[in-house]
């Protein structure tokens, strides 16, 4: 699973039109599930995301999580992100997990996410065509590969 976690002031997630998810202080989530993911990587990239730290403290060194600065989550699928980018002039999606594996793999750390951050964690909607606004706090921007 390839994670790109954005610190920010403030982020929302349109569908047709219409805000499905919003979050103010908090992380930007993009998740791209590859065809290796399972229960043991969503339950690792749940807990690095709860624990990486990517806030300042007092001093203004990154050692806040999400959680220590009462922030939000907003989570959104992007299978671009499992794409193979290494070679060529276009990019190859055969790392991707498969739509329905996919969809059920995000599901499942929708689900993880909400029992550690129960009423702070928003979402996109898979598959769908989504327009994602966001404040880039920092900026502060990180890849995660979750194996």
């Amino acid at each position: 699973m390839r994670l790109l976690i954005q610190r920010v002031t403030s982020a929302s997630v349109d569908v047709a039109g219409e805000c499905i998810g919003a979050i103010e202080h908090g992380m930007l989530v993009f998740a791209g599930v590859q065809k290796m993911d399972d229960q043991r990587i969503v339950d690792k990239a749940v807990q690095r995301l709860l624990a990486y730290r990517v806030f300042s403290d007092e001093q203004g060194k990154m050692n806040l999580n999400v959680r220590d600065v009462g922030g939000s989550m907003l989570l959104v699928s992007q299978f671009t992100l499992a794409a193979n980018t290494r070679s060529g002039l276009r990019p190859s999606f055969s790392s991707a997990a498969a739509p329905d594996e996919a969809a059920y793999w995000y599901e499942a750390m929708v689900e993880g996410l909400n029992r550690e951050l129960e009423g702070k964690v928003e979402t996109g909607r898979f598959g769908a065509d989504m327009k994602v606004s966001l404040v880039n706090d920092g900026p502060v921007t990180f890849v995660l590969d979750i194996e």
